[in-house]
């Protein structure tokens, strides 16, 4: 019988430990490195690039005449860029001033009017001055006719006489205080009518002003510098006051907003430094710092809030609105456009 041939073992495969312990080794790594990034970072993608957008509302209405912007066009602060038709304001102003001088003239002649009385008063006062001197006279007279006519000196006509001088005397004394007080009644009366007349050019001036602004506001300038968007509006177009016309997005005030979990921000607080990644250039790196954080979560702004109260009660975790000023240059900041998204990372442990 033949001696059976002998078969050489089989060589273990080392190369699937080898993988293994190589993927091992660099999970492990990863989830070292992991571990340590998450323990210093928090991070959210729940961001976006936000700014301060300005409304531009007509004040008053109508037509518009002309626009002097273009649509995503930059423009300047107090700049012209929209003007409406404003003969109907003109001639509201023109009716005011007209308003207006007819009062000043009614207070021009309300002070010829106290010249006047006041001329007749000091008239009036010089009249009563004579007519006491004339009565101290008459009252001298009488007095010594009244003895003269005890002794018989003068006869009894010529004291008759002098006692009617003396009583027309006190009359027209008299008669001359009263006209002295309607004197200074009527200059009194024409004061107050004065004062009546002043107020109503008070208020012929407040319609001029109105008047005025009214017509101001059928230019319509810009609030801020930056981008006008969202034009409504063309050349003939009726404007209502109130109407929304365009919006511009100001120059310099672009920020972040990121909505980290309420579960986050137990390590977060203002001043830390921010890494920002925006998804339309993935290659730039922008730096920040945590400025402040929202009074409450976003879920209590929206139109209908939840209320736990009622009934159906799920938790959910809420996000809180968190506001990040940005490092960067004003070019830089020209290219980010509110709404971009961007992923936050947040450095809160050195």
């Amino acid at each position: 019988m033949a001696q059976e041939q002998e078969t050489p073992a089989k060589k273990p495969n080392r190369v699937l430990p080898i993988i293994l312990g190589v993927i091992l080794i660099g999970g492990i790594i990863f989830g070292i490195k992991e571990y340590i990034y998450y323990s210093k970072h928090i991070d959210t993608d729940d961001a976006q690039v936000d700014g301060d957008i300005s409304p531009v509302v007509a004040r008053v209405g109508g037509y518009v005449d002309s626009i002097f912007f273009e649509e995503n066009g930059h423009v300047e602060k107090g700049q012209v860029l929209v003007k409406l038709d404003d003969r109907d304001y003109k001639v509201k102003l023109e009716q005011a001033l007209a308003a207006k001088q007819s009062a000043s003239a009614g207070v021009n002649v309300g002070q010829s009017q106290i010249s006047s009385t006041a001329a007749n008063s000091s008239s009036a006062r010089a009249q009563v001055e004579s007519a006491a001197a004339k009565l101290e006279k008459a009252n001298k007279d009488y007095a010594r006719y009244a003895n003269l006519v005890k002794d018989g000196s003068v006869t009894q006509q010529q004291f008759d006489q002098v006692k009617s001088d003396r009583d027309v005397a006190e009359a027209t004394y008299r008669a001359a205080q009263d006209q002295y007080k309607a004197a200074l009644e009527q200059v009194g009366t024409t004061q107050s009518q004065l004062k009546v007349t002043n107020v109503g050019v008070t208020q012929r001036q407040a319609d001029v002003d109105y008047a005025k602004l009214q017509l101001s506001y059928a230019t319509i300038t810009a609030p801020a510098s930056g981008i006008a968007s969202k034009k409504n509006i063309q050349v003939g177009q009726l404007v209502q006051p109130g109407q929304t016309l365009f919006s511009i997005v100001n120059d310099n005030s672009v920020y972040i907003t990121a909505n980290f979990k309420e579960t986050q921000l137990t390590n977060m607080k203002d001043g830390q430094n921010v890494d920002i990644e925006v998804d339309a250039y993935p290659d730039m790196k922008l730096h920040g710092k945590v400025y402040n954080f929202s009074g409450a979560t976003g879920a209590k702004f929206s139109l209908l809030p939840p209320d736990n109260a009622t009934g159906n009660y799920v938790k959910v975790v809420q996000r809180v609105p968190v506001k990040i000023k940005l490092n960067a240059s004003k070019d830089t900041l020209a290219m980010l456009r509110p709404g971009m998204s961007v992923n936050v990372s947040v450095i809160y442990k050195d």
